[in-house]
């Protein structure tokens, strides 16, 4: 009989390899993922405690807390010794009509070993609610958690390099209606038609059920493949839709940061729990983050991330060429 062939990622790269029986990958499944993509667990944890801190006051475009914020993931950037864009890692933008009013994007680079003009944009919003009648509006999930692990993913490539250049993208104002993603997709540092793919991230640390969904999928059907590819590694249950697939449940595909990419059709994947009952109020707090689904729902992203940056056929597939 036929050995059966499943797919191995280790430190980042694709190997095939003779595959044990289904039901022997599922009671490895934790150790798997955790021998595959190796993020650095402490540090993961200590961006999604400081982001979501009362230091932080909320994160709100515009405010002391949002700089506290920016500076920390420029400092971030900065240790990693990221690349830069331009001349800086900042990219400013105006909210409304007074130009004294503004929102700060933070871009950084690693440049690909082999299509270094082809680049794969990794984001997500460090922005939330701010301070509300007294109330601290944290924001652990929405979005310190993508944002922690951003930061832990530009870490991760940066120890093993990537094959397409990677943008890692923190996003502000998200919450005032994508302006962030908005403006960069609209003043790029780099040409649209280089961006092959967008690995976006908001809210990915809470869910009782162990559960996050793969959105996008819907419309950009070649990507499930990578999705699917990891599911049997991990014990997070990845779910698809959210993107108009099935009828009556909530459509994401305007809800966040990957929106302006899909409007100028660069494919997406879209990485999200449901709404829980701390959405966007003040118990949405580091204390009630699941730390342990955390770090699998982050290895598990950085390897869906690592296998789209592995495939060759995305040089075809996407707007890259």
């Amino acid at each position: 009989m036929a050995a059966i062939i499943c797919l191995a990622i280790v430190a980042g790269t694709i190997a095939l390899t003779g595959c044990p029986a289904e039901g022997e990958n599922r009671k490895k499944k934790t150790a798997t993922t955790n021998a595959l993509i190796n993020i650095d667990s402490s540090s993961l944890i200590n961006h999604l405690a400081y982001l979501s801190s009362a230091d932080m006051a909320g994160r709100e475009t515009g405010t002391p807390g949002n700089q506290l914020a920016r500076e920390y993931i420029v400092k971030i950037f900065d240790s990693l010794q990221l690349g830069k864009a331009g001349d800086s890692y900042l990219q400013t933008f105006p909210i409304g009509n007074d130009s004294s009013n503004q929102g700060t994007n933070i871009i950084g680079v690693i440049k690909g070993d082999q299509y270094k003009n082809n680049y794969i944009v990794i984001t997500a919003h460090y922005d939330h609610l701010g301070t509300r009648s007294g109330d601290i509006y944290y924001g652990a999930d929405d979005n310190a958690s993508g944002t922690a692990a951003l930061l832990a993913m530009a870490r991760y490539f940066k120890e093993h390099p990537p094959k397409h250049s990677i943008l890692f993208v923190a996003f502000d104002a998200e919450e005032k209606g994508l302006l962030g993603s908005k403006y960069f997709v609209s003043h790029a540092p780099i040409p649209l038609s280089a961006i092959i793919a967008n690995v976006n991230m908001d809210m990915v640390s809470r869910n009782d059920s162990n559960e996050i969904y793969a959105s996008g999928t819907k419309h950009y059907p070649f990507l499930k493949k990578y999705v699917d590819s990891v599911q049997v590694y991990t014990p997070v249950h990845i779910l698809f839709g959210h993107d108009g697939e099935k009828t009556g449940i909530h459509d994401w595909t305007n809800q966040s940061d990957h929106f302006p990419f899909h409007q100028n059709q660069i494919p997406y994947l879209y990485f999200g729990v449901e709404d829980h009952a701390d959405y966007h109020r003040p118990g949405d707090t580091f204390d009630k983050v699941n730390k342990s689904f955390y770090y699998q729902v982050c290895t598990m992203i950085t390897a869906v991330a690592s296998l789209l940056d592995r495939a060759d056929m995305l040089q075809q597939t996407g707007t890259g060429q």
